[in-house]
């Protein structure tokens, strides 16, 4: 895919169709409108190191183009079965060429639009071994997606199109790089980015940041394009890194859209086969100048936020799908209730109660959803022996929160220290695991169903999770491609921002396929526990407190959270007699 898109850019193609049936496996199609070859130069293409983008060696030290070796087009033949249809702008008839495993099969004159349209079906057919390491059909997809947003995202004033077995997923046309990122990315980021705009004699910078307050805890959606080459870069990477020090956690990572543009004959692109790595001649200059130009860029929206100029005009809906029905909110109504059957004057029991004096005690100033999920009751649960650690004393309900992270609370043979954010991990993850085996989950219906975008990788990942999400309660369903309709939450969630609130599951949930080995239920279940879990810091009431160690010591495992992280810790007396040297 990757090589195909490449060659329609070199043809200077300003429109490109990209057809893929069964995530490449039975056809990868590439469509475009560019230059066109003549028949000998077509069939020249497909032999090895033959191309028409160098003619001397010193093109090598000046290279403009995205490919240059003629490696690819003999390769792909020599795998699948290839039919290209090509003609020149100037020309009335085209040629077509079919070739099968590297063998020539067929090359004749044929009636077709100006440009190239070349076609590899049943990819890796004489070579089953290749053909069985190929992923799930998710996974392949998602590569051949990732490529096809690296090149779009560099040519946003060409028209691409994608298609996934008969079905339209994108359908970009020419915009500005803001909107193009947008249409890709989805509409969520139009607020999130930080335009980024420096030059200097020995490059230019430009593109897109994202908000600190947006990091994420996976690499996502991270680009950097060199000369409009798209690059895997560690050292530049640091840079941009080293740029948001102190703005966002340690673990979260940014998100960037970096485009340089340097002196071809300044850096090397061809020291690895995919092309994704590149030599500087002036590596640390270029690091230094990449921090700074991020570095400016955050200073200036900390200062003054910028109005949006740029933003797509008029109103953005989306289209639904041909056919889709939204749900009827599901609300409660009393058939029998009559406001006028109170006898005239009458007030309601409640009513006649006298008023609290003390009413600004009813309201909390720190309600949240973690809360209403603390205080949740167990007592029609039968208590699970917890084996040999020890419960907190029956007789002893004050406990103690320290520096906002740890209560500490007093045990038979002396201190128990909690973590509460890793002992609250540890309840969300069993009552999660407890609702994949409940035959009816609790739901919340939502009043006004929301609507809600995700990036291309991320709508995957959620149309792959979803059955698991509907165990949970979640009502989803899709509206267009990457876009989704919310019309029902957990019962214990109904607080949370739907839109938030997956996409941090997501994360969560992609950062866990690459730290563990698991399946999918433990995985959901573990990054939703991650992301719901009270976060250090939190001050927690007396009742909140007994509620955590409650429900903590109902849990067959409650020593560890889900991840392994331990959830508490006992001192005994004689450890604490030690430490003063009691020698009583």
């Amino acid at each position: 895919v990757k090589e195909l898109l490449e060659n329609a850019i070199d043809a200077g193609a300003t429109e490109i169709k990209l057809i893929i049936r069964d995530s490449g496996r039975a056809l990868i199609q590439v469509a475009d409108n560019g230059c066109g070859m003549s028949g000998t130069d077509a069939r020249l293409a497909f032999e090895r190191h033959a191309t028409s983008k160098i003619r001397e060696a010193g093109d090598l030290f000046a290279i403009r183009t995205l490919g240059f070796r003629g490696e690819a087009l003999a390769s792909i033949a020599a795998v699948a079965q290839v039919q290209i249809k090509t003609r020149k702008h100037e020309e009335e008839l085209g040629t077509m060429i079919e070739i099968e495993g590297a063998s020539f099969k067929n090359q004749s004159p044929c009636s077709c639009p100006a440009g190239t349209s070349i076609a590899i079906k049943n990819l890796f057919f004489n070579v089953p071994a290749r053909r069985n390491f190929l992923k799930s059909n998710t996974a392949e997809f998602r590569h051949i997606v990732e490529e096809f947003q690296r090149v779009a995202l560099v040519y946003h004033d060409v028209g691409f199109w994608l298609h996934n077995n008969d079905k339209p997923m994108f359908a970009l046309r020419p915009s500005s790089l803001k909107q193009r990122i947008v249409a890709l990315m989805g509409n969520h980021f139009a607020n999130r980015l930080i335009p980024v705009s420096e030059t200097v004699p020995e490059a230019e910078i430009s593109g897109f940041i994202g908000k600190p307050e947006f990091a994420k805890k996976t690499r996502g959606e991270q680009f950097f394009f060199v000369n409009k080459r798209f690059i895997r870069n560690p050292y530049l990477h640091h840079a941009i890194d080293g740029a948001y020090k102190e703005l966002i956690p340690h673990e979260a990572h940014p998100y960037y859209f970096i485009y340089l543009s340097v002196d071809p004959n300044t850096i090397d692109i061809n020291i690895h086969p995919t092309k994704t790595e590149v030599n500087f001649q002036h590596n640390q200059l270029i690091y230094t100048v990449v921090r700074s130009a991020v570095k400016k860029a955050l200073g200036k929206f900390s200062v003054a936020p910028s109005l949006d100029f740029d933003a797509e005009q008029g109103i953005n809906i989306t289209a639904p799908p041909p056919g889709y029905i939204p749900k009827e909110p599901r609300i409660k109504v009393d058939p029998d209730y009559n406001p006028f059957s109170q006898p005239s004057g009458a007030m309601p029991d409640q009513a006649r109660k006298p008023v609290d004096k003390n009413w600004q005690k009813l309201y909390k100033t720190d309600v949240s959803a973690q809360s209403s999920m603390l205080l949740r009751t167990n007592q029609d649960e039968p208590e699970k022996d917890s084996g040999e650690t020890a419960r907190p004393a029956a007789e002893n309900n004050q406990m103690m929160q320290v520096n906002g992270r740890f209560i500490i609370t007093r045990v038979r043979s002396g201190l128990m220290i909690i973590d509460q954010h890793h002992a609250h991990q540890r309840i969300i993850y069993d009552r999660l695991l407890e609702k994949f085996s409940a035959s009816r989950p609790g739901s919340q219906q939502n009043m006004f169903p929301q609507t809600v975008s995700f990036s291309p990788a991320n709508a995957d990942i959620l149309r792959e999770i979803y059955p698991d999400l509907q165990l949970l309660g979640f009502v989803i369903e899709p509206l267009a491609i990457n876009t989704f309709v919310v019309n029902g939450m957990p019962a214990d969630m109904d607080n949370e921002d739907p839109g938030e609130l997956l996409e941090k599951i997501i994360d969560n949930y992609k950062k866990n396929l690459v730290d563990l080995k698991s399946d999918r239920k433990t995985n959901l279940a573990l990054s939703m526990a991650r992301q719901l879990a009270i976060r250090p810091g939190k001050t927690l009431s007396n009742d909140e407190m007994l509620a955590i160690v409650n429900e903590l010591f109902a849990s067959k495992v409650p020593e560890v959270a889900p991840d392994g992280s331990p959830t508490l810790k006992i001192i005994t007396l004689d450890e604490i007699s030690k430490i003063f040297k009691n020698k009583d």
